[in-house]
């Protein structure tokens, strides 16, 4: 089974309390599905949620894949996105699998409209590439 390292920390969910709330409740969504998704593949081990650039952040602790992390877009207001690094090539792999389900910001975000849907078997399947990124 996999262990969840400062799950329900006190800041963490601070960070998602001052999320708008139009957002808030798909971000959380978008976290349950990277823990569910963490806890269903073997291959990712423990995970953890920490902040990162004040951004939830969730990484396997045994390598097997890159950082998420959710937040609000700044510069666009009504949108939000899950991050990975953009010294990676997920965004690319991410583009090439679903072209046209998914916004993308450069190489470092899936974007998000408030009013959108999340598209939720496609969300998954991203997230596990993320997660198991390095052991290609």
């Amino acid at each position: 089974m996999v262990s969840l390292k400062n799950l329900n920390n006190d800041n963490l969910i601070a960070v998602f309390d001052r999320f708008p709330v139009e957002m808030r409740e798909k971000l959380l969504k978008l976290r349950e599905i990277i823990i569910e998704e963490a806890i269903a593949n073997t291959k990712v081990g423990e995970i953890e949620e920490s902040l990162k650039w004040g951004q939830p952040s969730y990484v396997p602790l045994n390598g097997s894949g890159s950082p998420i992390r959710l937040g609000v877009e700044k510069k666009s207001p009504g949108k939000f996105g899950l991050y990975v690094s953009c010294n990676t090539n997920l965004i690319e792999t991410f583009k090439h699998i679903y072209p046209d389900q998914f916004n993308y910001s450069g190489n470092r975000a899936v974007l998000f409209s408030a009013g959108s849907h999340l598209p939720e078997n496609e969300l998954r399947h991203i997230i596990n590439i993320a997660l198991t990124y390095h052991l290609k």
